[in-house]
């Protein structure tokens, strides 16, 4: 499992938190004494799955308390587990075990909980096997004992069963880990807001405490001055610096004019500083400003900084969407990607979605060099500078967004499709074309209903299991738009 993404040359990803896994393997103590050859057997299968568990990647670091025989056992390792502050706990049933002997795990930790049922090889030799050999394949039993307890306890519930070797059922592990990697963050993570609403959006405007309430983390309201002044400090050698890093990373067009993109340098630096002085994972911003004055200059360098810093990891929003700069840490720490995206038009011949936005993209998610694009006026906002403009790499794309429904409650809404070739605008916006295997009208209908506000996250591959078990451990409600 990896959600590293491929961060263009000349940039050095910021480094995310690692995801804490917690493992605990049982069965009935009561067996040992009978059959002397099972718990060696069972320990060497929880052995092996705890080394595959550590082989799903660096950012993954696996707290293995052992092998519990008895509730005694299991109390002991619930505290183990809570101490550790694991972002999921992995129960691993290697034979019948009883219901108390895993409920304080889940009750005491505070974490999710994944039970695994892996049988040590596809199926039992039947014709030799006795009732020991048995027992070691015997972890589907408790299965429905632990779900009912569970369900009684009030504790949610999910479960993988397959055998050691199965690779379907560690694709399906690998899942939940990711989703518990990417609550984690959320619970953890702390999100820059900085500017004011842009008016009139009334879908953007977020309660600051219903994101805290809902997703964990933290919401830094940050000023435009905090901004100004680390802009101010920054100097022309590395405003320089970060000229000729803009044209490593970027084509850079003729309508580009130097000193609007020396501007877009400095505000990029000064943008670094205030990522690091806040410990930002995530930022959301706008600022009208009026007639050229500092503010609105600042809020116009923008998107050459914001850009830098999505690809390497800390998402940036336009037009103060903080619930899309959270969809757009969602998918990124996916090993999506995702780029601020809205609606742009409908192609009813070629039967695709047209896509995008202007301002700050992923630029690791580009089909190709990304271009710098000089722009004499920003639509629907005030002043000019330069602008990021390609398409999403070519293939399978999966649209993720954060709705709110009218009693405050978040809902995540995804979406899978293929971005395809075809035409775009040259206007200094990213566009890629999304073909939904439908009529293009009958989607936007659809998914336009789904509770999603008008801006999304955009990202590489087919992420919809992966957003659902997300969904799961945050306690969101899922809605997945597709269209027969």
């Amino acid at each position: 499992m990896t959600s590293v993404l491929e961060t263009p040359a000349g940039l050095v990803r910021t480094t995310s938190r690692r995801t804490t896994v917690g493992l605990v393997a049982g069965g009935l103590g009561a067996y040992w004494p009978q059959f002397p050859d099972l718990l060696p057997q069972l320990r060497r299968s929880a052995a092996r799955v705890s080394e595959r568990l550590r082989a799903l990647g660096d950012e993954v670091e696996v707290v293995d308390v052992g092998f519990i025989s008895d509730a005694q056992e299991g109390a002991a390792a619930a505290e183990k587990l809570r101490v550790a502050g694991c972002d999921l706990i992995v129960g691993f049933l290697t034979t019948y075990m009883t219901a108390s002997m895993l409920v304080p795990v889940a009750q005491r930790s505070g974490a999710p909980v994944l039970l695994i049922n892996l049988q040590p090889t596809e199926r039992m030799d039947h014709a030799t096997f006795d009732t020991g050999a048995w027992l070691a394949y015997c972890g589907a039993c408790p299965l429905p004992e632990m779900a009912n307890a569970f369900d009684r306890a009030g504790v949610a519930f999910r479960s993988v069963s397959g055998h050691v070797e199965d690779e379907r059922a560690w694709a399906r592990i690998a899942r939940w880990v990711r989703a518990a990697g990417v609550r984690g963050t959320l619970r953890h993570a702390r999100h820059g807001l900085m500017g004011h609403l842009y008016p009139g959006m009334l879908d953007v405007a977020t309660d600051l405490s219903s994101v805290s309430a809902q997703l964990g983390g933290h919401v830094e309201v940050l000023e435009i001055d905090d901004l100004r002044v680390r802009v101010e400090a920054v100097t022309d050698t590395q405003t320089q610096e970060r000229v000729a890093l803009a044209r490593e990373v970027f084509d850079v067009d003729s309508s580009v004019e130097a000193a609007d993109l020396e501007w877009g340098a400095r505000v990029s630096v000064g943008l670094d500083r205030l990522v690091e002085d806040f410990s930002l994972d995530s930022l959301a911003y706008y600022h009208r400003g009026l007639n050229g004055e500092q503010h609105e200059t600042l809020a116009a360098g923008l998107i050459l900084g914001a850009s830098l810093l999505t690809a390497r990891g800390v998402p940036a929003a336009g037009e103060y969407e903080l619930r899309n700069s959270i969809a757009m840490l969602v998918l990124d720490r996916l090993g999506a990607g995702g780029s601020f995206t809205e609606l742009q038009a409908l192609d009813f011949t070629a039967g695709v979605v047209e896509m995008g936005h202007d301002g700050p993209a992923h630029l690791a998610i580009s089909s190709r060099r990304p271009l710098l694009r000089g722009l004499g006026l920003y639509h629907g906002k005030r002043g000019r500078g330069v602008s990021v403009e390609f398409d999403v790499q070519h293939g399978p794309v999966t649209l993720c967004g954060i709705g709110q429904r009218r009693d405050g409650r978040f809902v995540l809404v995804a979406a899978e499709g293929e971005v395809v070739p075809g035409p775009h605008l040259q206007i200094g916006n990213t566009t890629s074309r999304v073909d939904f295997g439908c009529d293009p009208g009958e989607w936007t209908d659809v998914w336009s209903a789904s509770g999603v506000d008008h801006h999304w996250a955009l990202g590489t591959g087919h992420r919809v299991p992966e957003l659902a078990a997300v969904a799961d451990l945050v306690e969101l409600e899922f809605v997945e738009v597709r269209v027969p």
